[in-house]
């Protein structure tokens, strides 16, 4: 399939390209580092159905992100489009624990998105954050007290609900 033709298909509905790209990626009939080849030259809307069809497909099986299409994904949280950031962020919070070894660009840039003024960035690095958290990987060292500085600054009940609840679960391990 010619993705550029596909994801710019304005017959197709973007919920429905969303589907049939996360069911392509899972059935190999797209390979992860086309998806982020691909879309690492697209424009933000494209970019970020990529990145929402990814965060789909490593939901259901982590293991198809490879060591470069993670990196591709962390670099993405830095994006101007919201949505890129927060789907990556998604992305991030599905595969961390496959990467121990190459979380600290990721942990950076989801910290730099706890400032975000959009409120759905704001929950997925949150989100992301506390799974990194809970793996109990030496960056706790500087998660634990940043976080507690992001709890004490958040507004939103339900981002630092998400935020308690990972440093519970560190502190309960401990």
């Amino acid at each position: 399939m010619e993705l550029n033709s596909f994801l710019t298909d304005k017959g197709i509905k973007p919920k429905e390209k969303t589907e049939i790209l996360a069911a392509m990626i899972a059935e190999k009939e797209i390979m992860v580092a086309q998806l982020a080849g691909f879309a690492k030259m697209a424009k933000e809307p494209v970019k970020a159905t990529c990145m929402e069809a990814l965060e789909h497909a490593t939901l259901a099986n982590p293991a198809i992100l490879d060591e470069a299409s993670f990196d591709f994904v962390v670099q993405s949280l830095k994006d101007k489009g919201p949505r890129v950031k927060w789907e990556s962020a998604r992305v991030i919070a599905n595969t961390a624990h496959l990467f121990k070894g190459r979380l600290g660009p990721a942990v950076e840039n989801l910290l730099a998105n706890t400032e975000h003024p959009g409120t759905v960035v704001r929950w997925s690095a949150a989100f992301a954050l506390g799974g990194i958290l809970k793996l109990n990987t030496s960056l706790n060292n500087e998660l634990v007290p940043a976080i507690r500085a992001i709890v004490e600054r958040e507004k939103k009940e339900s981002i630092r609900k998400l935020y308690l609840q990972a440093m519970r679960k560190v502190t309960s391990d401990e």
